[in-house]
């Protein structure tokens, strides 16, 4: 509980600042769609007839007229984007930060196993996320109802499902990356969210790369495939959380067996 509560704190400015930042800017964009409805039908058609650039990001499926489309690719990307940069800065920092900080002395001379040092660190990485879905959820809700709307509370409960495994899937990874390597490394956990993210956009491009779909959690955060379907695709979600198993399983195994220095 101690070093739950350390991290917590330690964490708690990039965690308000991320938070913060992501909040405003969904707020921002529910906030204009009132003014920007009207323009959005003769929008949406353009967008369709632009062929590969469309498919890339799910605009040939979505009617940007009506709010549940709007919010699916505006304010899916900034959270989408926004909730994966945050995982993933978080998750690579928390175990090599011991050695590049030069705090390893002092924590591992405590009498507490490594296995805790782990578990007190992942319940801390995913605390956090928690607390930013669920400030980001009510915001974007409050939001939605001063201007109005009310879209099918189902549809728009799944695409936020869907950005919290994201979230959980990349942190998860991340997490895993950080006991193999001994720097903080914020370049690797930056690159691989950009990554994952381009992946999808590859796999939008042609069939031939469907398949990368199961490797990046982009691909079931489509909202096109939400809002149209009415559900996630759960062959892409059962991957995403194999990978999540194995990269809290890799940050036990390699953390405890390490030469720390």
């Amino acid at each position: 509980m101690t070093l739950l509560k350390h991290e917590l704190k330690q964490g708690r400015t990039a965690l308000i600042l991320w938070t913060t930042v992501i909040a405003l800017m969904l707020t921002i964009c529910i906030l204009i769609y009132p003014e920007m409805a009207g323009q959005m039908s003769d929008v949406s058609g353009m967008f369709a007839e632009m062929g590969s650039f469309s498919a890339a990001f799910g605009m040939d499926r979505l009617d940007f007229g009506e709010f549940m489309g709007f919010f699916g690719v505006e304010c899916g990307n900034v959270l989408g984007l926004g909730g994966a940069f945050f995982a993933a800065l978080s998750g690579i920092s928390l175990l090599a930060k011991e050695e590049k900080e030069q705090t390893a002395e002092f924590l591992l001379t405590h009498p507490i196993s490594r296995g805790k040092i782990v578990a007190g660190k992942l319940s801390a990485l995913l605390l956090q996320v928690i607390i930013l879905n669920i400030f980001v959820t009510a915001v974007s809700a409050l939001s939605i109802w001063g201007i109005g709307e009310s879209p099918d509370r189902r549809t728009l409960a799944l695409l936020f499902l869907a950005y919290f495994i994201l979230q959980i899937e990349i942190a998860a990874i991340c997490f895993g990356i950080s006991a193999c390597i001994s720097r903080g490394g914020p370049g690797i956990g930056l690159g691989m969210a950009a990554l994952f993210y381009f992946l999808n956009i590859i796999a939008n491009l042609t069939e031939h790369a469907e398949f990368l779909k199961y490797i990046t959690p982009f691909g079931y955060t489509e909202s096109a495939d939400i809002i149209t379907g009415g559900c996630l695709k759960m062959e892409y979600v059962s991957v995403g959380l194999l990978l999540t198993i194995a990269g809290i399983l890799t940050a036990f195994f390699q953390y405890c067996r390490k030469d720390i220095h």
